[in-house]
């Protein structure tokens, strides 16, 4: 497996909405596990606000699968509802993995 690729993803929720926020990014679990093209995914906590998703991907094909799948598409959704501001999402390159 050569995972190579990656997006971080860096979320702010609105004032007394991080655990929404936090449920939300709970239920997307189930949606990553069944992304063929998904090698990892993570989502976590930086502070009551501040959260974020860390996927990883072996292919710009599974990262472009992925962008356009349903996870963004539900973030889309409840944006205006749970985030403060838009969402600061980032495309990396994986330099070293264990």
């Amino acid at each position: 497996m050569a995972v190579k690729l990656a997006i971080l993803a860096l979320l702010e929720a609105r004032p007394d909405k991080g655990a929404d926020l936090a449920a939300f990014l709970e239920r997307g679990r189930a949606i990553a596990v069944a992304e063929q093209g998904t090698v990892s995914w993570y989502a976590f906590k930086i502070d009551e606000t501040h959260y974020g998703i860390f996927d990883t991907f072996e292919s710009e094909d599974a990262r472009n699968t992925h962008i356009t799948g349903q996870i963004p598409a539900g973030l889309a959704a409840v944006a205006s509802e749970l985030l403060a501001t838009d969402p600061d999402i980032r495309l990396v390159d994986i330099v070293a993995v264990k």
